[in-house]
């Protein structure tokens, strides 16, 4: 049995009861990256738990291997942070253990992309999570286009270092479009930077320098 846990995006107090259950009484860890998690692990007193990486760089060489154990023994996926299989590798290892006819069970809790649109104070009743866009100016206009098409409220992750020249590709597409970055959540600097593509732009210039993770969530709607 898989058991799909999901850990912390920052605030390590938003672990749930049920995910330090699972996890102390699994018989393994499935780990992105296992250094990482052992930190999680100590922090929840949890030791001695045998670790696999399943990750970008060994998933091929490994995903039969570890459905065929999970049909004998039950496994806890966890990824750096938030739920599994969003924006990573992971669905990969739930596919083949469907493949497989092992048994997958969810364990929900953080995800940035919903914790950003819950308090964006954007449409929230449809939305359309983009993951990390392409770098191009014409395939992140052709997604949010997507997006807008299907009068959704368009949700993607972003790094520092690519977030001004995404905003300028909005900014020149969809000028008038509200967007909302939300950046460290759930830390001790988590905030919120709200406006037009331009706003947004000169909010995020003023700063001395621009860190941590970054979800940014538009609506098309006027």
């Amino acid at each position: 049995m898989l058991y799909v846990v999901a850990t912390p995006i920052g605030n390590l107090g938003d672990i749930t009861l049920r995910a330090i259950e699972t996890l102390k009484a699994c018989d393994f860890i499935v780990a992105e990256n296992p250094g990482y998690s052992n930190r999680l692990l100590q922090h929840l007193d949890i030791r001695n738990k045998e670790i696999f990486q399943f990750a970008e760089h060994n998933e091929q060489q490994v995903v039969k291997e570890l459905a065929r154990r999970l049909s004998k023994q039950n496994g806890a996926f966890i990824t750096d942070a938030g739920t599994p299989g969003i924006s990573d590798p992971g669905f990969r290892l739930v596919r083949e253990c469907v493949n497989q006819n092992v048994q997958v069970i969810p364990i929900p809790g953080a995800n940035a992309a919903i914790a950003a649109l819950s308090a964006s104070g954007l449409p929230t009743d449809r939305f359309m999570f983009l993951g990390f866009l392409q770098k191009t100016a014409a395939k992140t206009v052709s997604a949010l286009q997507a997006a807008e098409a299907a009068e959704a409220t368009a949700i993607f992750y972003e790094s520092p270092e690519r977030i001004l020249k995404t905003l300028s590709y909005i900014a020149n597409a969809f000028p008038t479009a509200n967007v909302v970055v939300a950046r460290e959540l759930t830390k001790l600097h988590e905030e919120f930077i709200r406006g037009n593509p331009l706003d947004v732009i000169h909010q995020l210039q003023e700063k001395p320098s621009i860190k941590g993770e970054i979800t940014v969530i538009i609506s098309f709607k006027s």
